[in-house]
């Protein structure tokens, strides 16, 4: 373990597992909030460049603030914790929560901080958490934010949720600070679908615009991808006013606009033909087709969702999935 151990006097002992982007944003922003912070990354690399005070291969220029305590132990990491915060990625995470799970402190609320949907069993991440470690609650930590924003103190707004509104209100209350604020929800399912989803059509989103095709026509997918968003949170019994918060159509907004998205910059460059090995990790790849594939189980109409899964997989061309959407049968608007 490294670093310096100063722990707020009303702040909590928090583990973040994952020393990627998003975990080290996380963990400045626990630090920000009062509370002793440690830290747990794979790479001693990572782990060494933390305690100097940055994080280089994924945060590059961005100057840490003291007192992370950054550890490859992740035994040293969870030793204590008053709550842990799982920052891997949605296809790693049931292999990083098997690791720490003979390790986890009883009782301790345990907040999921990544998006998506398990590629293999089409698990939401907070059944996987609960079939892993049914002795901790579950939350989830979502909404429109920007690892680097989060990182530079910018001001940010997200949605703490869980099955029990105290321990999701008492959560927010402590991850809150002056420029992050935190809303609590009950309806976690809600919070996760509109998290995983929103992914999938950053990527449509890109590709539209990579491909040329006109601001008009990634307004128009956004908006109907939205409406897909609602059917699918629907049929898993996701609130329609969560999926308008945050979580859903803020999340959406900001990752189908910007290229400091990863899934957003992967359909940029599928979009212009460019090559894709090598990009970083997009989670709306493996989500697409898990997606698609309940969908159509569960007979929900979801021809965006289906098309992205599809060039991805190969089967069809960016114009043939235009095409094909362009000339479906017309309906109402309202049709749900």
């Amino acid at each position: 373990m490294t670093g310096s151990e100063h722990k707020a006097p009303s702040g909590w002992r928090v583990a973040v597992l994952g020393g990627g982007a998003w975990g080290t944003a996380l963990a400045l922003a626990m630090l920000r909030a009062g509370h002793f912070v440690r830290l747990y990354a794979r790479d001693p690399e990572t782990v060494a460049a933390i305690d100097r005070g940055e994080n280089p291969r994924y945060l590059p220029g961005i100057a840490l603030q003291a007192g992370i305590v950054a550890t490859s132990d992740i035994v040293a990491a969870l030793d204590g914790a008053d709550c842990v915060l799982a920052v891997a990625p949605a296809q790693s995470l049931r292999v990083m929560l098997t690791a720490a799970s003979s390790h986890m402190p009883k009782g301790v609320p345990l907040v999921l901080c990544a998006k998506g949907i398990e590629r293999d069993t089409g698990a939401l991440l907070s059944s996987i958490a609960e079939g892993i470690l049914p002795a901790n609650p579950v939350a989830a930590l979502s909404g429109p934010s920007f690892a680097t924003d989060v990182a530079r103190g910018l001001p940010t707004a997200v949605v703490v949720a869980a099955r029990d509104e105290a321990l999701a209100t008492d959560l927010a209350a402590r991850f809150s600070a002056e420029n992050l604020r935190c809303y609590s929800s009950d309806d976690l399912i809600g919070v996760e679908i509109g998290g995983a989803l929103k992914n999938v059509f950053a990527i449509a989103a890109g590709a539209v615009t990579g491909a040329g095709l006109g601001a008009s026509a990634q307004a128009a997918m956004v908006t109907r991808g939205f409406v897909e968003l609602r059917r699918i949170g629907a049929a898993f019994g996701a609130k329609a006013e969560t999926l308008m918060g945050l979580s859903g159509l803020g999340d959406l907004l900001l990752t189908c606009s910007s290229a400091q998205s990863r899934n957003f910059a992967y359909g940029l460059a599928l979009g212009q033909g460019k090559p894709l090995a090598g990009l970083p990790l997009a989670e709306g790849v493996p989500t697409a087709a898990i997606a698609a594939r309940i969908a159509g189980e569960r007979r929900i109409d979801a021809p965006i969702i289906a098309a992205v899964a599809a060039i991805l997989d190969g089967t069809i061309t960016i114009d043939q999935a235009v095409s094909a959407l362009m000339t479906r049968p017309l309906k109402t608007e309202t049709d749900m």
